[in-house]
Protein backbone atom coordinates (compact mmCIF):
# COMPACT_ATOMS: atom_id res chain seq x y z
CA UNK A 1 0.00 0.00 0.00
CA UNK A 2 0.81 3.67 -0.33
CA UNK A 3 1.50 4.57 3.48
CA UNK A 4 1.22 8.77 4.00
CA UNK A 5 4.31 10.55 4.27
CA UNK A 6 5.79 10.99 7.76
CA UNK A 7 4.22 14.08 9.99
CA UNK A 8 0.52 14.14 7.70
CA UNK A 9 -1.82 12.87 9.72
CA UNK A 10 -3.80 10.73 6.80
CA UNK A 11 -7.57 9.52 8.13
CA UNK A 12 -8.11 6.64 7.98
CA UNK A 13 -10.30 4.69 5.56
CA UNK A 14 -10.48 0.79 4.57
CA UNK A 15 -8.67 0.88 1.64
CA UNK A 16 -5.56 2.28 3.31
CA UNK A 17 -5.39 -0.14 5.64
CA UNK A 18 -5.95 -3.48 3.44
CA UNK A 19 -2.67 -3.30 1.70
CA UNK A 20 0.55 -5.18 2.53
CA UNK A 21 3.08 -3.57 4.78
CA UNK A 22 5.89 -1.82 3.05
CA UNK A 23 8.97 -3.46 3.13
CA UNK A 24 11.86 -3.15 6.12
CA UNK A 25 15.38 -3.13 6.85
CA UNK A 26 16.74 -6.57 8.62
CA UNK A 27 20.68 -6.73 10.39
CA UNK A 28 23.02 -9.52 9.40
CA UNK A 29 24.77 -8.89 12.46
CA UNK A 30 25.33 -7.55 15.85
CA UNK A 31 27.52 -4.39 14.57
CA UNK A 32 24.83 -3.27 11.88
CA UNK A 33 22.59 -3.09 14.92
CA UNK A 34 25.05 -0.93 16.34
CA UNK A 35 25.47 1.19 13.70
CA UNK A 36 21.53 1.95 13.05
CA UNK A 37 21.12 2.84 16.56
CA UNK A 38 24.08 5.15 16.92
CA UNK A 39 22.33 6.55 13.62
CA UNK A 40 19.62 6.44 15.50
CA UNK A 41 20.92 8.47 18.27
CA UNK A 42 22.61 10.99 15.74
CA UNK A 43 19.57 12.21 14.26
CA UNK A 44 17.30 12.54 17.30
CA UNK A 45 20.42 14.37 18.69
CA UNK A 46 20.42 16.73 15.58
CA UNK A 47 16.94 18.89 16.32
CA UNK A 48 15.01 20.30 19.05
CA UNK A 49 11.74 20.78 17.04
CA UNK A 50 9.34 18.60 18.66
CA UNK A 51 7.11 18.12 15.05
CA UNK A 52 10.15 17.31 13.02
CA UNK A 53 11.68 15.12 15.65
CA UNK A 54 8.42 13.19 15.96
CA UNK A 55 8.56 12.67 12.21
CA UNK A 56 11.61 11.30 11.99
CA UNK A 57 11.06 8.87 14.52
CA UNK A 58 8.34 7.40 12.62
CA UNK A 59 10.80 6.95 9.46
CA UNK A 60 13.19 5.35 11.40
CA UNK A 61 10.68 2.91 12.87
CA UNK A 62 9.03 2.56 9.75
CA UNK A 63 12.42 1.63 8.31
CA UNK A 64 12.76 -1.62 10.62
CA UNK A 65 9.36 -2.46 11.46
CA UNK A 66 6.09 -2.44 9.53
CA UNK A 67 3.19 -0.63 10.31
CA UNK A 68 -0.21 0.84 8.89
CA UNK A 69 -1.32 2.89 11.96
CA UNK A 70 1.83 4.44 13.97
CA UNK A 71 1.29 7.23 17.14
CA UNK A 72 3.58 8.91 19.28
CA UNK A 73 1.99 9.37 22.30
CA UNK A 74 3.32 11.70 24.90
CA UNK A 75 2.80 11.85 28.30
CA UNK A 76 1.05 15.04 30.16
CA UNK A 77 1.43 15.64 34.18
CA UNK A 78 -1.57 17.87 34.13
CA UNK A 79 -3.91 15.79 32.11
CA UNK A 80 -2.72 12.82 33.95
CA UNK A 81 -2.51 10.48 30.34
CA UNK A 82 -1.09 9.62 27.49
CA UNK A 83 -2.43 12.38 24.54
CA UNK A 84 -1.59 11.78 20.79
CA UNK A 85 1.19 13.99 19.63
CA UNK A 86 2.28 12.54 16.34
CA UNK A 87 0.00 10.19 14.38
CA UNK A 88 -0.63 8.15 10.84
CA UNK A 89 -3.49 6.46 9.66
CA UNK A 90 -5.48 7.88 12.53
CA UNK A 91 -8.39 9.47 12.82
CA UNK A 92 -8.04 13.31 13.50
CA UNK A 93 -11.54 13.62 15.20
CA UNK A 94 -10.19 11.05 17.22
CA UNK A 95 -6.87 11.99 18.06
CA UNK A 96 -7.69 15.47 18.70
CA UNK A 97 -8.55 15.72 22.59
CA UNK A 98 -7.96 11.65 22.78
CA UNK A 99 -6.46 11.48 26.72
CA UNK A 100 -5.88 7.88 27.67
CA UNK A 101 -5.31 7.24 31.33
CA UNK A 102 -2.19 5.09 32.20
CA UNK A 103 -4.45 2.20 33.87
CA UNK A 104 -6.33 2.19 30.21
CA UNK A 105 -5.81 0.89 26.92
CA UNK A 106 -2.46 -1.19 25.79
CA UNK A 107 -0.81 2.25 25.47
CA UNK A 108 -1.48 2.90 29.27
CA UNK A 109 -0.69 -0.43 30.14
CA UNK A 110 2.71 0.30 28.74
CA UNK A 111 3.15 3.31 30.21
CA UNK A 112 2.03 2.14 33.87
CA UNK A 113 4.28 -1.00 33.53
CA UNK A 114 7.02 0.67 31.67
CA UNK A 115 7.62 -2.00 29.66
CA UNK A 116 6.22 -3.30 25.95
CA UNK A 117 2.87 -4.60 25.49
CA UNK A 118 2.56 -6.73 21.96
CA UNK A 119 -0.72 -8.19 21.24
CA UNK A 120 -1.42 -11.02 17.91
CA UNK A 121 -5.26 -10.61 18.37
CA UNK A 122 -6.56 -7.01 20.23
CA UNK A 123 -10.26 -8.84 19.51
CA UNK A 124 -9.35 -10.99 22.54
CA UNK A 125 -7.66 -8.56 25.03
CA UNK A 126 -9.96 -6.75 27.55
CA UNK A 127 -7.43 -3.81 27.51
CA UNK A 128 -7.61 -2.96 24.07
CA UNK A 129 -9.56 0.26 23.38
CA UNK A 130 -11.33 -0.09 19.84
CA UNK A 131 -10.62 2.78 17.48
CA UNK A 132 -10.69 1.26 14.35
CA UNK A 133 -12.51 -2.05 13.42
CA UNK A 134 -10.09 -3.11 11.09
CA UNK A 135 -7.23 -3.20 13.57
CA UNK A 136 -6.02 -6.80 14.54
CA UNK A 137 -2.49 -6.33 16.10
CA UNK A 138 -0.85 -3.89 18.28
CA UNK A 139 2.61 -2.95 19.67
CA UNK A 140 2.88 -0.26 22.37
CA UNK A 141 6.58 0.85 23.81
CA UNK A 142 7.03 2.76 26.83
CA UNK A 143 9.54 5.95 26.65
CA UNK A 144 11.57 6.71 29.80
CA UNK A 145 14.08 9.51 30.15
CA UNK A 146 15.92 10.02 33.13
CA UNK A 147 13.38 8.09 35.23
CA UNK A 148 10.43 10.02 33.95
CA UNK A 149 7.61 8.39 31.98
CA UNK A 150 7.81 10.41 28.44
CA UNK A 151 5.40 8.40 26.38
CA UNK A 152 4.70 5.79 24.36
CA UNK A 153 5.21 4.12 20.48
CA UNK A 154 2.20 2.58 19.50
CA UNK A 155 1.89 0.93 16.41
CA UNK A 156 -1.15 -1.10 14.83
CA UNK A 157 -1.61 -3.61 11.90
CA UNK A 158 -4.65 -5.00 10.68
CA UNK A 159 -2.71 -8.64 9.92
CA UNK A 160 -3.08 -10.99 12.89
CA UNK A 161 0.17 -11.42 14.96
CA UNK A 162 1.89 -8.61 12.69
CA UNK A 163 4.34 -8.07 15.20
CA UNK A 164 7.45 -10.42 16.10
CA UNK A 165 9.89 -10.24 19.37
CA UNK A 166 12.23 -9.10 17.50
CA UNK A 167 10.35 -6.05 16.20
CA UNK A 168 9.14 -5.28 19.59
CA UNK A 169 12.95 -5.44 20.50
CA UNK A 170 14.31 -3.29 17.84
CA UNK A 171 11.53 -0.58 18.72
CA UNK A 172 12.27 -0.57 22.37
CA UNK A 173 15.66 0.55 21.59
CA UNK A 174 14.94 3.26 19.25
CA UNK A 175 12.46 4.41 22.38
CA UNK A 176 15.28 4.21 24.84
CA UNK A 177 17.25 6.41 22.35
CA UNK A 178 14.97 8.99 21.20
CA UNK A 179 12.85 9.20 24.58
CA UNK A 180 15.67 11.97 26.28
CA UNK A 181 15.39 14.16 23.03
CA UNK A 182 11.99 14.15 22.84
CA UNK A 183 12.06 15.19 26.85
CA UNK A 184 14.73 17.85 25.67
CA UNK A 185 12.61 18.93 22.80
CA UNK A 186 9.27 18.82 25.12
CA UNK A 187 11.55 21.16 27.42
CA UNK A 188 12.17 23.51 25.01
CA UNK A 189 9.57 24.18 23.83
CA UNK A 190 8.29 24.73 26.98
CA UNK A 191 11.21 27.68 27.50
CA UNK A 192 9.98 28.68 24.40
CA UNK A 193 6.46 29.08 25.14
CA UNK A 194 7.87 30.87 28.71
CA UNK A 195 9.59 33.55 26.44
CA UNK A 196 7.02 34.32 24.42
CA UNK A 197 4.37 34.39 27.67
CA UNK A 198 6.53 36.99 28.95
CA UNK A 199 7.31 38.72 25.88
CA UNK A 200 3.19 38.93 25.56
CA UNK A 201 2.78 39.90 29.44
CA UNK A 202 5.32 42.91 28.89
CA UNK A 203 2.88 44.02 25.84
CA UNK A 204 0.24 43.13 27.77
CA UNK A 205 1.53 46.00 30.49
CA UNK A 206 2.37 48.55 27.90
CA UNK A 207 -0.92 48.26 26.09
CA UNK A 208 -2.58 48.55 29.55
CA UNK A 209 -0.15 51.66 30.56
CA UNK A 210 -0.55 53.34 26.89
CA UNK A 211 -4.18 54.19 27.13
CA UNK A 212 -6.66 55.93 29.06
CA UNK A 213 -9.51 55.34 26.81
CA UNK A 214 -11.64 52.53 28.35
CA UNK A 215 -12.96 51.12 24.84
CA UNK A 216 -9.57 51.40 23.44
CA UNK A 217 -7.56 49.89 26.54
CA UNK A 218 -10.35 46.93 26.23
CA UNK A 219 -9.91 46.51 22.48
CA UNK A 220 -5.90 46.90 22.72
CA UNK A 221 -6.20 44.37 25.71
CA UNK A 222 -8.75 41.72 24.11
CA UNK A 223 -6.49 40.98 21.28
CA UNK A 224 -2.78 41.22 23.45
CA UNK A 225 -4.45 38.46 25.47
CA UNK A 226 -5.80 36.13 22.75
CA UNK A 227 -2.10 35.96 21.33
CA UNK A 228 -1.69 33.80 25.11
CA UNK A 229 -5.13 32.29 25.55
CA UNK A 230 -6.88 31.74 22.53
CA UNK A 231 -10.47 32.05 23.56
CA UNK A 232 -13.53 32.96 20.93
CA UNK A 233 -15.03 35.11 23.17
CA UNK A 234 -13.61 37.96 25.57
CA UNK A 235 -15.92 40.12 27.81
CA UNK A 236 -15.65 42.49 30.28
CA UNK A 237 -18.13 43.45 32.78
CA UNK A 238 -17.96 46.41 35.39
CA UNK A 239 -20.18 46.40 38.50
CA UNK A 240 -23.36 49.13 38.42
CA UNK A 241 -24.19 49.04 41.98
CA UNK A 242 -27.81 51.44 41.44
CA UNK A 243 -28.79 48.87 39.49
CA UNK A 244 -27.32 45.50 40.65
CA UNK A 245 -25.90 44.38 37.56
CA UNK A 246 -23.16 43.67 35.83
CA UNK A 247 -23.12 45.49 33.19
CA UNK A 248 -21.14 44.53 29.85
CA UNK A 249 -19.03 47.00 28.48
CA UNK A 250 -16.92 45.29 25.83
CA UNK A 251 -17.26 42.16 23.77
CA UNK A 252 -15.11 40.42 21.38
CA UNK A 253 -16.54 37.15 19.50
CA UNK A 254 -14.20 35.48 16.73
CA UNK A 255 -12.23 38.65 16.10
CA UNK A 256 -15.79 40.85 15.55
CA UNK A 257 -16.50 43.54 18.85
CA UNK A 258 -20.34 43.00 19.74
CA UNK A 259 -22.48 43.25 22.31
CA UNK A 260 -23.75 41.28 25.57
CA UNK A 261 -26.39 41.31 27.65
CA UNK A 262 -25.95 42.88 31.13
CA UNK A 263 -26.41 39.80 34.02
CA UNK A 264 -27.19 40.58 37.80
CA UNK A 265 -24.75 40.56 40.18
CA UNK A 266 -25.15 36.62 41.58
CA UNK A 267 -25.52 35.22 38.04
CA UNK A 268 -23.44 32.57 36.40
CA UNK A 269 -19.59 31.90 36.65
CA UNK A 270 -19.31 35.65 36.91
CA UNK A 271 -21.45 36.05 39.58
CA UNK A 272 -19.74 33.02 41.51
CA UNK A 273 -16.20 34.65 40.47
CA UNK A 274 -17.38 38.06 42.57
CA UNK A 275 -18.89 36.15 45.50
CA UNK A 276 -15.47 34.11 46.13
CA UNK A 277 -13.42 37.11 44.56
CA UNK A 278 -11.37 34.07 42.76
CA UNK A 279 -11.25 32.65 39.06
CA UNK A 280 -13.91 30.33 38.55
CA UNK A 281 -13.03 27.65 35.79
CA UNK A 282 -15.53 25.82 34.27
CA UNK A 283 -14.86 22.77 32.08
CA UNK A 284 -18.09 21.82 30.86
CA UNK A 285 -20.79 24.90 30.97
CA UNK A 286 -23.53 21.80 30.49
CA UNK A 287 -22.89 20.29 33.43
CA UNK A 288 -22.43 23.40 35.57
CA UNK A 289 -25.92 24.37 36.98
CA UNK A 290 -24.58 27.73 37.16
CA UNK A 291 -23.58 28.98 33.26
CA UNK A 292 -25.59 31.64 32.23
CA UNK A 293 -26.17 31.04 28.23
CA UNK A 294 -25.03 34.48 26.25
CA UNK A 295 -23.00 32.63 23.82
CA UNK A 296 -24.92 29.25 22.42
CA UNK A 297 -21.51 27.46 21.34
CA UNK A 298 -19.48 28.54 24.55
CA UNK A 299 -18.24 24.71 26.13
CA UNK A 300 -16.05 25.70 29.18
CA UNK A 301 -15.36 29.27 30.34
CA UNK A 302 -13.20 31.33 33.02
CA UNK A 303 -14.58 34.19 34.62
CA UNK A 304 -11.84 36.15 36.87
CA UNK A 305 -12.32 38.97 39.17
CA UNK A 306 -11.14 42.32 38.85
CA UNK A 307 -10.26 43.73 41.90
CA UNK A 308 -8.27 47.25 42.49
CA UNK A 309 -7.98 48.69 46.10
CA UNK A 310 -9.44 46.03 47.93
CA UNK A 311 -12.53 47.00 45.82
CA UNK A 312 -14.29 44.65 42.98
CA UNK A 313 -14.76 46.56 39.74
CA UNK A 314 -15.86 43.87 37.88
CA UNK A 315 -15.49 40.53 35.77
CA UNK A 316 -13.08 39.03 32.77
CA UNK A 317 -14.86 36.72 30.83
CA UNK A 318 -13.54 34.48 28.69
CA UNK A 319 -15.31 31.34 26.63
CA UNK A 320 -14.35 28.78 24.44
CA UNK A 321 -15.63 26.35 21.98
CA UNK A 322 -13.83 23.49 23.18
CA UNK A 323 -14.57 21.03 26.11
CA UNK A 324 -12.31 21.52 29.44
CA UNK A 325 -9.79 24.18 27.47
CA UNK A 326 -8.95 26.52 30.18
CA UNK A 327 -6.39 25.03 32.06
CA UNK A 328 -4.79 25.97 35.27
CA UNK A 329 -1.79 28.19 33.27
CA UNK A 330 -4.27 29.90 31.84
CA UNK A 331 -6.09 30.91 35.58
CA UNK A 332 -2.91 31.65 36.81
CA UNK A 333 -1.97 33.72 34.07
CA UNK A 334 -5.21 36.17 34.05
CA UNK A 335 -5.26 36.02 37.39
CA UNK A 336 -1.85 37.38 37.46
CA UNK A 337 -2.78 40.20 34.92
CA UNK A 338 -6.20 40.94 36.46
CA UNK A 339 -4.83 43.35 39.03
CA UNK A 340 -2.78 45.29 35.80
CA UNK A 341 -6.32 45.20 34.28
CA UNK A 342 -8.12 46.25 37.38
CA UNK A 343 -6.12 49.40 38.14
CA UNK A 344 -6.24 50.55 34.17
CA UNK A 345 -9.83 50.24 33.70
CA UNK A 346 -10.42 52.49 37.08
CA UNK A 347 -7.91 54.57 35.72
CA UNK A 348 -9.69 55.24 32.35
CA UNK A 349 -13.05 55.70 34.38
CA UNK A 350 -11.57 57.95 36.36
CA UNK A 351 -10.18 59.39 33.55
CA UNK A 352 -13.65 59.33 32.03
CA UNK A 353 -15.26 61.47 34.29
CA UNK A 354 -12.34 63.79 34.67
CA UNK A 355 -13.01 64.65 30.67
CA UNK A 356 -16.57 64.29 31.06
CA UNK A 357 -16.65 66.98 33.94
CA UNK A 358 -14.16 69.14 31.73
CA UNK A 359 -16.87 69.10 28.82
CA UNK A 360 -19.23 70.26 31.17
CA UNK A 361 -16.62 73.11 32.36
CA UNK A 362 -15.85 73.66 29.16
CA UNK A 363 -19.17 74.33 28.40
CA UNK A 364 -20.13 76.52 30.98
CA UNK A 365 -16.94 78.35 30.30
CA UNK A 366 -18.23 79.03 26.54
CA UNK A 367 -21.54 80.29 28.26
CA UNK A 368 -19.64 82.02 30.72
CA UNK A 369 -17.55 83.96 28.47
CA UNK A 370 -20.47 84.86 25.35
CA UNK A 371 -22.46 86.09 28.52
CA UNK A 372 -19.40 88.41 29.17
CA UNK A 373 -19.06 88.85 25.75
CA UNK A 374 -22.38 90.57 25.88
CA UNK A 375 -21.89 92.24 29.09
CA UNK A 376 -18.65 93.99 28.09
CA UNK A 377 -18.31 96.36 24.87
CA UNK A 378 -16.89 94.69 21.83
CA UNK A 379 -16.41 98.36 20.71
CA UNK A 380 -16.27 101.32 22.53
CA UNK A 381 -18.85 103.93 21.97
CA UNK A 382 -18.21 106.84 19.50
CA UNK A 383 -16.86 109.32 22.51
CA UNK A 384 -17.16 113.12 21.49
CA UNK A 385 -13.62 114.81 21.08
CA UNK A 386 -11.92 111.65 21.63
CA UNK A 387 -10.62 108.59 19.89
CA UNK A 388 -10.90 105.84 21.62
CA UNK A 389 -8.92 101.69 21.14
CA UNK A 390 -9.89 98.70 23.13
CA UNK A 391 -7.97 95.21 23.34
CA UNK A 392 -8.56 92.47 26.03
CA UNK A 393 -6.97 89.07 26.15
CA UNK A 394 -7.97 86.77 28.65
CA UNK A 395 -5.43 84.13 30.34
CA UNK A 396 -8.15 81.65 30.38
CA UNK A 397 -11.08 81.72 28.49
CA UNK A 398 -12.73 84.51 30.44
CA UNK A 399 -11.20 87.56 31.76
CA UNK A 400 -11.43 89.02 35.56
CA UNK A 401 -10.12 92.28 33.80
CA UNK A 402 -13.61 94.73 33.44
CA UNK A 403 -13.99 97.80 31.27
CA UNK A 404 -17.30 100.04 30.40
CA UNK A 405 -18.55 103.19 29.19
CA UNK A 406 -21.62 104.92 30.64
CA UNK A 407 -23.42 108.23 29.95
CA UNK A 408 -24.14 110.56 32.64
CA UNK A 409 -27.66 112.59 32.42
CA UNK A 410 -24.87 115.97 32.16
CA UNK A 411 -23.86 114.82 28.68
CA UNK A 412 -20.33 113.81 30.11
CA UNK A 413 -18.94 110.11 30.12
CA UNK A 414 -18.29 108.10 32.59
CA UNK A 415 -15.51 105.55 31.85
CA UNK A 416 -14.78 102.18 34.46
CA UNK A 417 -11.36 100.37 34.19
CA UNK A 418 -10.30 97.43 36.57
CA UNK A 419 -9.19 94.02 37.69
CA UNK A 420 -10.86 91.62 39.75
CA UNK A 421 -8.68 89.82 42.36
CA UNK A 422 -8.15 85.95 41.01
CA UNK A 423 -8.93 84.70 37.15
CA UNK A 424 -11.29 82.84 35.45
CA UNK A 425 -15.21 82.09 36.18
CA UNK A 426 -14.95 83.44 39.30
CA UNK A 427 -13.43 86.86 38.63
CA UNK A 428 -15.52 87.46 35.14
CA UNK A 429 -18.93 86.87 37.65
CA UNK A 430 -17.78 89.68 40.45
CA UNK A 431 -16.27 91.62 37.50
CA UNK A 432 -20.06 90.87 35.93
CA UNK A 433 -21.58 91.86 39.68
CA UNK A 434 -19.24 95.33 39.52
CA UNK A 435 -20.60 96.39 35.78
CA UNK A 436 -24.24 95.30 36.87
CA UNK A 437 -23.80 97.97 39.85
CA UNK A 438 -22.19 100.81 37.97
CA UNK A 439 -24.92 100.85 35.67
CA UNK A 440 -27.16 101.79 38.34
CA UNK A 441 -25.21 103.80 40.75
CA UNK A 442 -23.02 105.66 37.44
CA UNK A 443 -26.62 107.95 36.90
CA UNK A 444 -26.77 108.82 40.00
CA UNK A 445 -23.04 110.19 40.78
CA UNK A 446 -21.95 113.67 39.66
CA UNK A 447 -18.24 112.40 39.92
CA UNK A 448 -15.85 109.74 39.55
CA UNK A 449 -15.42 109.95 43.26
CA UNK A 450 -18.70 109.89 44.94
CA UNK A 451 -19.22 107.03 42.36
CA UNK A 452 -16.11 105.13 43.80
CA UNK A 453 -17.67 105.46 47.06
CA UNK A 454 -21.30 104.14 46.96
CA UNK A 455 -19.62 101.66 44.96
CA UNK A 456 -17.27 100.30 47.51
CA UNK A 457 -20.34 100.29 49.91
CA UNK A 458 -22.21 98.15 47.60
CA UNK A 459 -19.67 95.35 47.29
CA UNK A 460 -19.04 95.30 50.99
CA UNK A 461 -22.67 94.87 51.62
CA UNK A 462 -22.11 91.95 49.18
CA UNK A 463 -18.67 90.89 50.07
CA UNK A 464 -17.21 87.20 48.69
CA UNK A 465 -14.73 85.78 51.00
CA UNK A 466 -11.84 88.20 49.81
CA UNK A 467 -12.64 88.91 46.13
CA UNK A 468 -11.99 92.69 45.66
CA UNK A 469 -11.81 94.77 42.31
CA UNK A 470 -9.29 97.34 41.30
CA UNK A 471 -10.63 100.32 39.49
CA UNK A 472 -10.08 103.76 37.65
CA UNK A 473 -13.45 106.30 37.18
CA UNK A 474 -12.67 108.70 34.71
CA UNK A 475 -14.94 111.34 33.71
CA UNK A 476 -14.52 112.69 30.19
CA UNK A 477 -15.92 116.76 29.87
CA UNK A 478 -15.49 117.00 26.13
CA UNK A 479 -16.67 120.78 26.16
CA UNK A 480 -13.94 121.30 28.49
CA UNK A 481 -11.38 118.92 27.07
CA UNK A 482 -10.72 117.62 30.74
CA UNK A 483 -10.76 114.14 32.44
CA UNK A 484 -11.44 113.84 36.27
CA UNK A 485 -10.22 110.63 38.00
CA UNK A 486 -10.87 108.70 40.65
CA UNK A 487 -8.60 105.49 41.30
CA UNK A 488 -8.86 102.22 43.70
CA UNK A 489 -5.80 100.62 43.14
CA UNK A 490 -5.37 100.68 39.18
CA UNK A 491 -1.85 101.60 37.28
CA UNK A 492 -2.06 105.36 36.72
CA UNK A 493 -2.64 106.03 33.54
CA UNK A 494 0.40 107.07 31.37
CA UNK A 495 -0.55 110.38 29.55
CA UNK A 496 2.25 111.14 27.06
CA UNK A 497 1.93 114.76 25.11
CA UNK A 498 3.41 115.40 21.82
CA UNK A 499 5.88 112.77 22.80
CA UNK A 500 6.83 113.23 26.05
CA UNK A 501 5.19 111.52 29.33
CA UNK A 502 3.32 114.10 30.97
CA UNK A 503 3.45 112.57 35.24
CA UNK A 504 0.60 112.76 37.27
CA UNK A 505 -0.04 110.95 40.74
CA UNK A 506 -3.70 109.43 41.73
CA UNK A 507 -4.38 106.16 44.17
CA UNK A 508 -6.94 104.56 46.54
CA UNK A 509 -7.79 101.62 48.54
CA UNK A 510 -9.34 98.34 46.14
CA UNK A 511 -12.67 98.56 46.50
CA UNK A 512 -14.44 95.81 48.56
CA UNK A 513 -11.99 95.15 50.93
CA UNK A 514 -12.73 97.98 53.69
CA UNK A 515 -16.06 100.19 54.87
CA UNK A 516 -17.05 103.31 54.63
CA UNK A 517 -13.65 104.48 52.72
CA UNK A 518 -13.27 108.11 51.16
CA UNK A 519 -11.85 108.60 47.42
CA UNK A 520 -9.40 111.30 45.94
CA UNK A 521 -10.15 113.00 43.04
CA UNK A 522 -7.77 114.68 40.53
CA UNK A 523 -8.25 117.19 37.19
CA UNK A 524 -6.69 115.95 34.23
CA UNK A 525 -6.58 118.48 31.36
CA UNK A 526 -5.70 117.46 27.80
CA UNK A 527 -4.52 118.87 24.81
CA UNK A 528 -5.16 118.13 21.04
CA UNK A 529 -2.33 114.63 20.18
CA UNK A 530 -2.44 113.74 24.16
CA UNK A 531 -2.27 110.27 24.74
CA UNK A 532 -3.77 108.48 27.83
CA UNK A 533 -2.82 104.81 28.40
CA UNK A 534 -4.74 102.49 30.25
CA UNK A 535 -3.49 99.01 31.07
CA UNK A 536 -4.31 96.01 33.19
CA UNK A 537 -1.75 94.43 35.76
CA UNK A 538 -1.53 91.40 33.60
CA UNK A 539 1.01 93.85 31.10
CA UNK A 540 3.43 94.43 33.30
CA UNK A 541 3.89 91.11 35.00
CA UNK A 542 3.64 89.34 31.81
CA UNK A 543 7.31 87.53 31.70
CA UNK A 544 9.29 86.75 28.42
CA UNK A 545 11.16 83.02 28.08
CA UNK A 546 14.06 84.32 30.38
CA UNK A 547 11.87 85.81 33.22
CA UNK A 548 12.36 89.17 32.68
CA UNK A 549 8.89 91.36 33.38
CA UNK A 550 7.77 94.00 30.52
CA UNK A 551 7.53 96.67 32.64
CA UNK A 552 6.38 100.19 32.40
CA UNK A 553 9.59 101.41 31.11
CA UNK A 554 8.95 99.54 27.59
CA UNK A 555 5.68 101.66 27.32
CA UNK A 556 7.18 105.09 27.77
CA UNK A 557 9.43 104.49 24.92
CA UNK A 558 7.04 103.21 22.42
CA UNK A 559 4.56 106.16 23.37
CA UNK A 560 7.36 108.51 22.89
CA UNK A 561 8.06 107.19 19.48
CA UNK A 562 4.21 106.44 18.38
CA UNK A 563 2.49 108.81 19.85
CA UNK A 564 1.37 110.76 17.05
CA UNK A 565 -0.69 107.93 15.39
CA UNK A 566 -4.22 106.63 15.32
CA UNK A 567 -5.50 104.98 18.64
CA UNK A 568 -5.47 102.30 16.51
CA UNK A 569 -2.45 101.93 15.14
CA UNK A 570 -0.84 102.93 19.13
CA UNK A 571 -2.84 99.79 19.86
CA UNK A 572 -1.69 97.58 17.49
CA UNK A 573 2.19 98.88 17.83
CA UNK A 574 2.03 98.15 21.24
CA UNK A 575 0.74 94.18 21.17
CA UNK A 576 3.17 93.80 18.24
CA UNK A 577 6.25 95.03 20.39
CA UNK A 578 4.83 93.51 23.38
CA UNK A 579 4.16 89.62 21.59
CA UNK A 580 7.99 90.01 20.61
CA UNK A 581 9.05 90.45 23.61
CA UNK A 582 7.00 87.25 25.21
CA UNK A 583 8.30 85.58 22.48
CA UNK A 584 5.40 82.92 22.76
CA UNK A 585 5.55 82.53 26.73
CA UNK A 586 2.63 81.54 28.65
CA UNK A 587 0.54 84.46 29.28
CA UNK A 588 -0.42 84.55 33.04
CA UNK A 589 -2.88 87.26 33.68
CA UNK A 590 -5.84 89.07 31.96
CA UNK A 591 -4.25 91.49 29.67
CA UNK A 592 -6.16 94.75 28.58
CA UNK A 593 -5.20 98.01 26.75
CA UNK A 594 -7.57 100.95 26.43
CA UNK A 595 -5.83 103.93 24.32
CA UNK A 596 -7.68 107.46 24.27
CA UNK A 597 -6.28 109.76 21.35
CA UNK A 598 -7.61 113.86 22.38
CA UNK A 599 -8.55 114.85 19.02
Amino acid sequence: MRMPRPGVETPYNEKSVSSPPPSTTRFRDRAEVLDFLLEVSEVASSTLDLDELLRTIATIVRRVVPYELFSILLYSEKKRGLRVRFAIGHPHRITQELVIPLDQGLTGWAASTRQPVMVGDVRADPRYLPTLDAVRSELAVPMVARGRLVGVIDLQSTRLNAFTQEDADLVRLIASRVAVAIDNARLYRKILRHNQTLRILTDLAHTISSTLDLEDLLNRVAHTLRRLIQYDAFTLYLIDEANRLLRSCYTLRFDNQTSSDHIPLDYGACGAALASRRPVRVEDVRSDPRYASSFPACRSEIAVPLIASDRVLGVLNLQSQRLAYFSENHEQLLWLTAPLLANAVENARLYEEVTSRQRRLEENLKAARDLQSALLLREPPPLPGLQVSVRARPAQEISGDLYDFFEHPSGNVMIAFGDVSGKGAAAALYGALVSGLLRILAPRQDSPAQLMRSLNTALAERKVGTTYVTLLIMCWYPERRMFTLANAGVFPPIVCRKGQIVKHRVEGIPLGLLDDRHYDQITLAVEPGDVIFLYSDGILEQRDPQGQEYGRAKIYRLLERVWDLSADQIVEAFFEEFDRFRQGAEIVDDQTVIVFKVQ
